[in-house]
């Protein structure tokens, strides 16, 4: 039975499963294997800029160059400090796991993925700016698309704070009003009865089919996208809650009466501790959507952002912005991610060696 002596819902005190005790990342990784993936995982990114440095440009290349806080750069100078910046990035991230198992088996896991993926650089590279066969303006070539920063950083870093600003505000929101709603609906019987199908059918229905009523509705445009992304984000967090408060088993509940507890603590207490797997669950999902939200919200109105930006780069067929963009929003995508990822893990620490990792 669980634990409802602390504040939270704790599992079982039980050992761990067998097969968690013998997962093979916990394996101590022998130290020369670690050697041979840690110098793949940095080969490919060497090979990338001994590309981009001594082989011959052949295609004829407008080459511009541009000063930055009194340096001289070019796209290509730009393109092999970001690639050195990642062959340093790694390093050291390669050097911090050799004195850990885990994540020795960590980077030899994603090191045959980051060989790859700088070859991928290196023949990017050759096709779309040594031979220029790529189709131009579709297909810019990688230092081109760093080029989007020397040209205009501020304006990009301008766009990319009014997509966080809008982002932040309309998320935080959905989060808030998603989970209220579950609770309510997943713990009270005459609320699901009148809320679930309301929630069932505005589910189904995309956050931009909302737009022109948002922008009838709401007195700003960034008011009205904020709307947009809350609704996106509101449906999965809201369904997600509500199944784990209506599956939290009986028996906690009448371990916790029999031991004094009253309503709030049932559901405070018992209910949204158990309900946590799948909130997180409905946050994650709904990230996603409200991103994808965002982003269409700022290309059909919105005076700034990196929709915005994409926007008005494809009107003048400038598709390396494009591009820029499209690596600004996955670099902030990512980021997001790994935040809600790391706030997961420490509200469900209690969950380490029950699942699979």
């Amino acid at each position: 039975m669980g634990d409802f002596t602390g504040n939270l819902y704790s599992p079982p005190s039980l050992p761990a499963p067998k097969a968690q005790q013998s997962h093979p990342e916990e394996k101590p990784l022998p130290v020369k294997q670690w050697g041979l993936h840690y110098a793949l995982t940095l080969l490919g990114f060497a090979v990338a800029i001994a590309v981009n440095l001594w082989v011959k440009q052949v295609a004829e290349v407008v080459i511009k160059t541009y000063t930055v806080a009194g340096f001289r750069f070019t796209f290509n100078t730009l393109y092999r400090l970001a690639i050195g910046g990642l062959i340093l990035f790694y390093a050291v991230i390669g050097l911090f796991a050799y004195s850990n198992p885990k994540r020795r088996a960590q980077l030899v896991n994603r090191a045959l993925f980051r060989f790859a993926m700088g070859l991928t650089l290196a023949v990017w590279d050759v096709l779309g700016t040594k031979l220029l066969l790529l189709p131009q303006p579709f297909f810019p070539r990688p230092a081109k698309i760093l080029e989007a920063f020397l040209m205009e950083a501020p304006f990009i870093w301008e766009n990319t704070l009014y997509s966080l600003r809008l982002f932040a505000v309309g998320f935080s929101l959905g989060v808030i009003l998603g989970i209220g709603t579950g609770i309510l609906i997943g713990w009270f019987p005459k609320v699901y009865y009148w809320f679930y199908p309301f929630l069932k059918i505005t589910g189904v229905i995309p956050a931009v089919a909302w737009m022109p009523f948002a922008l009838t509705l709401f007195p700003t445009p960034f008011s009205a996208a904020v709307f947009l992304i809350v609704i996106c984000g509101w449906f999965s967090i809201a369904s997600l809650t509500a199944q784990g408060i209506q599956s939290t088993p009986k028996t906690l509940f009448e371990a916790a009466r029999t031991l004094g507890a009253k309503t709030p603590y049932l559901v405070f207490q018992v209910a949204i501790p158990h309900a946590m797997p799948q909130i997180f669950t409905g946050i994650a999902n709904a990230n996603g959507f409200a991103f994808t939200t965002l982003v269409m919200a700022e290309m059909m109105g919105q005076p700034g952002g990196l929709g915005y930006y994409i926007n008005l780069s494809r009107v003048w067929s400038a598709y390396y912005k494009v591009f820029a963009a499209i690596l600004v929003m996955a670099l902030l995508f990512s980021l997001i991610m790994k935040i809600i990822g790391l706030v997961r893990a420490h509200v469900l620490r209690w969950q380490k060696g029950w699942i699979k990792e």
